[in-house]
């Protein structure tokens, strides 16, 4: 196992034939990183699809700026970390500065910040993203409002959603305590983080979290990517993660060799499943949690949590985590016996009623 920054090139050509459009992206053996809800750039330039007219990144000084800005931030075997958001999130005392400031208290992670490149969706996170931070790029796009916070599944967050299928998504609520490198399985392709994790990486029953991901570049990715994209017209209404749940069990998989791994919460943990062991967590991510208010309270209690721990001794090093709070799931568990007692209830009027009609005749 090999740290983020000492991982030497994988073998295999990424497939340039299929991606004249980013040629001047992919060259030679490349492997791409890419997390945090975040995009394959490079399939991302190839299907500009959206409805609303985007800046062509390929030509100009739009391509110019991205191209430095990445190649600046990757790695010597062109690795980088991807993710975007919007002004809502850059606002001082929101997401970001949560974000960037897990980096600082995690182990060995500062560095990685070095390799980071945040996309702003409008002017005002751009602006926010370059005085406190290196690697920004501004992503125009007009038709579009991106600079409010969009609750989940509304028209204009789905939109984002989709975004990164065309070029980056935003997904920065990940708090950052280890370099992740080392908890990857070396075979797979297409990693991805759980909601649930059943202990099983290769059983596609888990439910994935498409906020954390992990990507090879290569052939059988692209074409995923590609047929990940298509299937949303299958499925309107539903954002990107619905879509991946849907078709991770599909024929495809198998047919380009695809070798898809699902990340086990320990490592890559949230509010929906948190890591049960502070001494293997990497990434603890504000998932199963709506609206940005409480997503910053629950955070803000992630890193508390963390800095806990770093104060305990070595050998004395046990502890759990205060989240959920305002990120509360509902009890499902009471929820369902409500449910079934009122379905009892019914089923027994329901059966008394011919003997009462019958009386009153």
């Amino acid at each position: 196992m090999t740290s983020f920054l000492d991982r030497r090139k994988c073998t295999g050509k990424a497939g340039l034939s299929e991606l004249s459009a980013a040629r001047w992206f992919l060259q030679g053996d490349v492997v791409i990183c890419v997390f945090m809800e975040t995009s394959f750039l490079c399939f991302c330039l190839l299907v500009p699809r959206n409805t609303h007219r985007m800046v062509d990144v390929s030509h100009g000084s739009d391509k110019i700026k991205l191209k430095t800005v990445l190649k600046e931030a990757t790695t010597v075997d062109n690795t980088v970390i991807l993710t975007t958001l919007n002004e809502a999130w850059a606002a001082p005392g929101s997401v970001l500065d949560l974000f960037l400031e897990s980096f600082q208290t995690g182990e060995r992670t500062v560095r990685l910040l070095e390799h980071l490149v945040i996309v702003a969706l409008d002017e005002k996170a751009y602006e926010i993203c370059k005085s406190k931070h290196t690697h920004c790029y501004a992503l125009k796009t007009e038709g579009v409002d991106f600079s409010q916070e969009k609750l989940f599944m509304t028209e204009d967050y789905l939109r984002m959603m989709w975004r990164r299928i065309d070029f980056l998504r935003v997904d920065a609520d990940i708090m950052w305590f280890r370099d992740p490198m080392p908890f990857f399985y070396k075979d797979g392709d297409f990693q991805i983080a759980c909601d649930r994790f059943n202990g099983n990486p290769d059983d596609r029953t888990n439910i994935v979290n498409g906020g954390f991901k992990y990507i090879k570049s290569n052939e059988k990715t692209i074409k995923f990517y590609k047929y990940w994209y298509e299937k949303r017209v299958e499925h309107p209404g539903a954002h990107d993660q619905d879509v991946l749940n849907y078709i991770k069990g599909d024929q495809i998989l198998h047919d380009i060799g695809l070798n898809l791994k699902y990340l086990p919460t320990v490592h890559f943990g949230g509010i929906c499943e948190p890591s049960s062991d502070f001494n293997q967590v990497s990434t603890m991510h504000a998932n199963c949690c709506i609206g940005l208010i409480d997503k910053l309270n629950d955070l803000k209690v992630i890193l508390k949590d963390w800095r806990q721990y770093n104060t305990l001794p070595p050998r004395a090093k046990e502890h759990k985590w205060g989240v959920p709070q305002l990120c509360r799931l509902p009890n499902y568990s009471q929820n369902l016996s409500i449910f079934c007692s009122f379905w009892s209830l019914f089923y027994f009027f329901t059966l008394l009623l011919p003997f009462s009609t019958t009386s009153h005749h």
